[in-house]
């Protein structure tokens, strides 16, 4: 059996998937997950399903979410009664051998680290790659949040963005940077406040022979982060900047030999 939270909880056995529908049960299953391994307590879920304004029965309703979870595995093909154990204080569920792409991911971020760190920017990239295959869309969307789920949302958010820069990275040093030219122009699009990703495309338009266009990178930059932030760019993007404008051979892409 197979547990996925990198986008919707899913459950893949047997070649095949499962979803859930109910959003409590759903809550509650990923509040588990999340915490597989350590007992999570009933007010601990009851936190997770309705924050500060629980129902008035919100203990026996806990249960019966649990019970619908242990139904959901036991369709899948698991065993419930070893996925998820009760405890005297509240439930635990147990991996028994089972994967989980989050294991799986994090496994992929440390060894393209790993890889990147030796200079093996080849095998860094596939490694990458495969961790971002793993990011099948937004953590639970649409379903109610407490504060683990929205930290692990955040979590897996920040891991997927740090992920696309070292991948892009990795192409760049492997001088493949005309590829991501389109993709970073998307990323800073969508997180403005990012510089990371200005920073990578200053360089990839100056190696592509874009001089003018990433220094109105750097200009689109500093007036966003003036407008929404009351500030300049860090003093990493304003070097890069200026070593643009002098063509400063360090820019260039470093030859072997």
């Amino acid at each position: 059996m197979r547990y996925e939270l990198l986008g919707p909880l899913r459950i893949r056995h047997a070649e095949q998937s499962f979803s859930l529908s109910a959003p409590k049960v759903e809550t509650t299953l990923a509040t588990l997950l999340i915490g597989n391994g350590r007992v999570i307590t009933k007010e601990h879920l009851v936190t997770e399903l309705w924050g500060g304004r629980p129902p008035r029965r919100a203990s026996a309703a806990v249960h019966v979410y649990v019970s619908q979870s242990r139904k959901f595995l036991a369709a899948a093909g698991g065993d419930p009664g070893r996925a998820i154990v009760t405890r005297p204080l509240g439930y635990e569920l147990c991996l028994n051998g089972s994967s989980w792409d989050v294991d799986d991911f994090k496994d992929a971020m440390r060894a393209g680290r790993d890889l990147r760190s030796a200079g093996r920017h080849e095998e860094a990239l596939a490694r990458f790659e495969d961790a971002l295959s793993l990011m099948r869309g937004p953590v639970l969307e649409g379903v109610t949040e407490g504060p683990v789920l929205t930290s692990f949302a955040t979590w897996a958010e920040e891991e997927r963005l740090q992920c696309l820069e070292l991948s892009v990275e990795s192409r760049t040093a492997l001088g493949r940077h005309r590829e991501v030219v389109g993709l970073l122009s998307t990323l800073t699009a969508q997180y403005p406040l990012r510089e990371s990703f200005y920073r990578q495309l200053m360089l990839v338009l100056y190696r592509s022979e874009r001089q003018a266009e990433a220094l109105q990178v750097y200009r689109s930059a500093q007036r966003v982060l003036r407008a929404e932030l009351g500030l300049e760019p860090h003093r990493s993007l304003r070097l890069l900047h200026q070593a643009i404008l002098t063509s400063d051979r360090l820019l260039d892409l470093p030859t072997a030999g």
